[in-house]
C-alpha cells in the first residue's frame, strides 16, 4: 500500500521550478489492479472436473493409437514399386496419423491447461541477484505447489497417457527412417556411379532436349540430366537414376574462374557442371546468385562458391559439390567427359 503522502495518491500536483511558474502536473493512470477471480465449471463441479480428466488422457491415448497407425500405414502401403500411386497413398496415411497424434497432443494440453490445471492470478516479485537459502527453500515449494495444481503428480492416468503420447509420437519418424538408403546396398557403391558415361549429352530437365554450348548464356543455370535417362521408365527406377545424376549448368567468364582452384579441363568456355545433390543431407541445390556465383542450398543454408570449384563458403556442408567433367561434341553440343569422380551426396555415406 502507497503511503498517504505519495504523491502518485494524489489527482493533481503542483510543481514550482526555479522560475517561479506554476506547474500542473497529471498523475499517471492508476493501477486497477486484478480483475475477481471467476470460477471455471469444473472448479465447483466434481463431475465436470472428472470428464475433463477423462477427456484429456483419452485424447492423449488417442495420439497412441494414431501413431501406431501411421507405423502400420507405413507397412500397409509400401512404396517400392516406386509408382506414384503408391507413393501418395504411402504420404497421405503416415501423414494422417503423424498429425493426427500430433494434434491430439496439443489438443490435449490446451484442454488440461485450460480445463484441470490451477488458474488462479498471482504476482510474483523477481530479482537479478542469487536467493538466500530460505528463498531458494522457498522456490523448491512453489515447484511442489505448480506440481500439486497441475495435477502431473496425482493424475496418474493424465500423465501417464501424456507420457506414452509423446514417446509414440517419436515413433513414426523412426520408422521412416528405414526409407532414407537402400535397403542390401553399400551406399557409397550405390553413390559412386551414375548414369553419366563419356560422351552422354546433357540434357535440360524434365524435357530431354540436348543443350549446346551457345544456349548457355552469361549469368544462367541450367537444370541437367543425362540425355539417355529419358528413355527410362518409372518402373526402371528412372527416379532413382535423376536424383544421383541430376546437375546444375552455369556460365561464367572463364578469367572468373579461381586458377588452382578449378579443374579447367573440366570445363568448356567458362561453362561447368556440378552436382545438384547437396554434399550435407541431399537436397537439391537449386538457387543460384549470378553476381556472386554463389550456390544456396535451401535446406540448411550451405553456400558453394561456383568460381572456386564449388567450395563450402558457409553452412555445415562438409565437401565441395562434386563437378562433372564436360566437354563439346562435333555438333556443338555439350557432352560429359566421364562420370564423377567422387561419390555424390550427403559425406556422411562415406564415414565408417
Amino acid at each position: 500500500m502507497a503511503h498517504e503522502d505519495d504523491p502518485l495518491e494524489h489527482e493533481r500536483a503542483t510543481w514550482q521550478p526555479s522560475s517561479g511558474l506554476a506547474v500542473e502536473v497529471r498523475d499517471p493512470v492508476q493501477n486497477p489492479g486484478l480483475p475477481p477471480h471467476r470460477h471455471r465449471v469444473t472448479d465447483e463441479d466434481p463431475a465436470a472436473m472428472k470428464r475433463a480428466v477423462r477427456t484429456v488422457y483419452t485424447l492423449f491415448y488417442l495420439s497412441v493409437a494414431a501413431s501406431i497407425w501411421a507405423i502400420a500405414a507405413y507397412m500397409l502401403f509400401p512404396i517400392e514399386d516406386g509408382s506414384l500411386l503408391s507413393v501418395r497413398q504411402n504420404n497421405l496415411f503416415v501423414g494422417l496419423g503423424i498429425a493426427l497424434a500430433l494434434l491430439a497432443i496439443g489438443i490435449g494440453a490446451i484442454h488440461w491447461s485450460k480445463a484441470i490445471m490451477s488458474d488462479k492470478e498471482f504476482i510474483e516479485p523477481r530479482h537479478a541477484t542469487r536467493g538466500r537459502d530460505t528463498t531458494r527453500m522457498a522456490a523448491l515449494h512453489a515447484f511442489e505447489d505448480a506440481n500439486e495444481e497441475s495435477g502431473f503428480g496425482r493424475r496418474a492416468m493424465v500423465r501417464n497417457s501424456l507420457i506414452a503420447a509423446l514417446v509414440a509420437s517419436v515413433l513414426p519418424g523412426l520408422t521412416l527412417f528405414r526409407g532414407l538408403a537402400p535397403q542390401d546396398v553399400d551406399p557409397v557403391e550405390a553413390l559412386s556411379h551414375t548414369m553419366w558415361k563419356k560422351g552422354m549429352r546433357l540434357a535440360r530437365d524434365p524435357e530431354g532436349v540436348p543443350i549446346r554450348a551457345s544456349e548457355v548464356t552469361l549469368g544462367s543455370a541450367f537444370h541437367v540430366i543425362p540425355e539417355a535417362l529419358a528413355d527410362l521408365d518409372h518402373s526402371e527406377g528412372y527416379l532413382e537414376e535423376k536424383a544421383k545424376a541430376i546437375v546444375l549448368l552455369m556460365r561464367l567468364l572463364p578469367d572468373q574462374l579461381v586458377p588452382g582452384e578449378n579443374k579447367m579441363e573440366w570445363t568448356y568456355d567458362g561453362i561447368v557442371a556440378y552436382s545438384k545433390v547437396c554434399t550435407h543431407v541431399g537436397c537439391p541445390v537449386a538457387l543460384y546468385e549470378q553476381q556472386t556465383h554463389h550456390l544456396l542450398c535451401p535446406c540448411h543454408q550451405s553456400q558453394f562458391d561456383v568460381s572456386r570449384g564449388a567450395a563450402v563458403i558457409f553452412g555445415p556442408a562438409a565437401r565441395p559439390l562434386p563437378q562433372l567433367p564436360i566437354t563439346v561434341d562435333d555438333e556443338g553440343y555439350l557432352v560429359a567427359q566421364s562420370d564423377f569422380t567422387e561419390p555424390v551426396g550427403p559425406s556422411f555415406w562415406e564415414r565408417h
